[in-house]
Parts: C-alpha cells; structure tokens; sequence
C-alpha cells in the first residue's frame, strides 16, 4: 500500500502513520543535519549542523535559532538520567558532557573520555546511556578524514570501535571491533539487544557496508552473536542514526526517507523524506511525534508509535 508520505510492505504497519498526517519542515538553512535530539523542559530540539560548526534549536514559539556557535563539530546526542546533554565531538575526538543551571540556563561543558589507553579516539560518532548509567558510543573516523567535519588528521587507533564508559569507575572498553565504521547505535527495550549501523560503504563505496548489525548484551557489559539485523537497499543509500519505539521497532534514517523494520528484522514500511535523512529523535508530550533531521533541514511527523529515548 502506499501514498505520498509512506510505503506499507507489512499490514502490521498500516497504521503507523493516522489519516492526518504530514510531514511538516521546521527549519533549514544548514549544510549537513544531525544529531537531534528533544529537550522536554522547554519543548525544543537541538541539533547538529556540522559543516558549519554549530548547533541549532527549534521551539514552537521561538521557531529556529543558532544555540551555540564554533562548538567543535558535534554530531550524535543523547541525556543522561540527570539531564546532562552528551554530544560526540568531532573536533575534539571526544565526548563531551553539558551540564545545566535551572531551566537549561548556564550550560557548562566538561571533557568525558578522550582517549584510550593514551591514544586519542578517532572522532566518536554517535552514544546512547544504558539504564545503569554507562555510556556506549562508536567512534569512526569520519571527523578526522578532511577538515570539512573536523580536523584532518592521523588516525591513532588501530580500527574503528564501540566502547563503553562507565562514569561511575572510569573505566572504557572496546565492546566490539567488527564493524568497519560503526555509526548509529541504540538499545532495544528491554537492553538484551544492541543494533549498530555500519556505513563503511561512505569511503570505501561497494568494498564498504550499508547495514544494521545487532549483537546480544550479555550481563549488561558484553556483547556476542553478532549478526545482521537489516540491510539498506541497493540505491536508498545507508543507515546512518536511528531510534526504536517501545514495540522494539527500529526507524533508521536512509538517503529516500525513513524505514521502519520489525524486531524480527522485516521490512515494515517506509516514510518519504524529500531530503537525505541523517538521524532522528522522538519528542513531544508524548513522545510520539519524530523530529527528522536531513540534510539541510528539520522535519516533524506524528506517528502512532511512542519513543523509548530516555529520560
């Protein structure tokens, strides 16, 4: 079935989208779109313009405006349990935590990990915090290849990981090193699954990949039985970040729109994007409306789903 917002492969989501729907733009003017995320305090969302070294906000009665300038090419975001913003910093190699006054005033920055076992990361990408507090991100080198998202320099890690940091003993560990370019990442609802996007194909084109690997989460800190979850199609590009409901459905960004697969990895359904999405983020009171972020703009769809995105 399908109509000028969505192509449905499955019946199971044929009501994803309700008889109103639409997919209105928010804002542009950016170069390259990422790393949204929602602010439930003042009901905005914050996001990346990388080339231009900024990060933007949008909120319904203030409509868009920079919120902070020359902040080292940050790309993905999460919170942490008390609020503090997380972002992977690609000028800085690092990932860098934002803690807040009242009311998100007085934001002050402070460095998280930058290195491991003294050699300086590659240019984190992407994190999610566990339910236990741990923060886990991939780190690929796409900030340090030119100085076009970053600055260009030396790669001094031996390959491209996911690591997990745990705030409370300081402690980083490589959780996997199989992926070529480890992207997006985010946990299934319950924390037994983690999904990793691999858009190794961005420079090493057709000897690179364009897929969603998921491993098992054992005890919390391992990961194991890796496989492919979801493989974007020949010609819709790759999927870069992306966000699961509470049903454990995964909505992954890709060159045509948004798709949607099943836990059991099929293909479910896919809403068109007239730009080339980059990631997303669930918002509003309920947490059923999808902030888009793509290539220069910002889109918001409502959908009968409701985000796990915490807190």
């Amino acid at each position: 079935m399908t109509n000028s917002l969505m192509e449905v492969y499955d019946e199971r989501a044929r009501d994803l989208l309700g008889s109103g729907a639409k997919l209105e733009k928010l804002a542009t003017g950016c170069i390259w779109s990422e790393g949204a995320i929602w602010m439930h305090e003042d009901g905005s969302v914050l996001w990346s313009d990388i080339p231009n070294n900024r990060m933007m906000r949008w909120q319904p009665e203030e409509g868009v405006s920079v919120w902070r300038d020359q902040i080292e090419y940050t790309n993905g975001h999460y919170r942490e349990a008390d609020g503090s913003l997380l972002h992977c910093s690609h000028g800085q190699r690092a990932v860098i935590r934002t803690r807040f006054g009242p009311g998100l005033s007085q934001p002050v920055d402070e460095i998280v990990v930058d290195n491991y076992h003294g050699r300086r990361l590659n240019s984190p990408n992407d994190v999610v915090v566990k339910s236990d507090g741990t923060i886990w991100f991939s780190d690929p080198p796409y900030g340090i290849l030119s100085d076009h998202e970053g600055h260009q320099a030396a790669q001094e890690m031996r390959g491209c990981h996911v690591f997990r940091f745990d705030p409370h003993n300081k402690t980083l560990d490589v959780m996997t090193d199989l992926l070529i370019c480890p992207n997006g990442l985010a946990f299934s609802p319950d924390e037994s699954l983690l999904y990793v996007s691999d858009t190794s194909m961005v420079p090493y084109g057709d000897k690179g990949f364009h897929n969603i690997r998921v491993f098992d989460v054992i005890d919390g800190r391992s990961l194991s039985n890796p496989r492919i979850f979801a493989t974007i199609a020949e010609g819709e590009g790759l999927s870069d970040g992306f966000r699961l409901d509470t049903r454990g459905w995964v909505f992954s960004s890709s060159a045509i729109g948004i798709q949607v697969f099943h836990p059991d990895g099929t293909r479910l359904a896919l809403i068109h994007v007239p730009e080339t999405v980059a990631n997303l983020t669930f918002g509003g009171e309920n947490r059923d409306e999808m902030f888009i972020v793509a290539s220069t703009s910002l889109y918001r769809i409502s959908v009968n789903a409701q985000g796990i995105q915490r807190p």
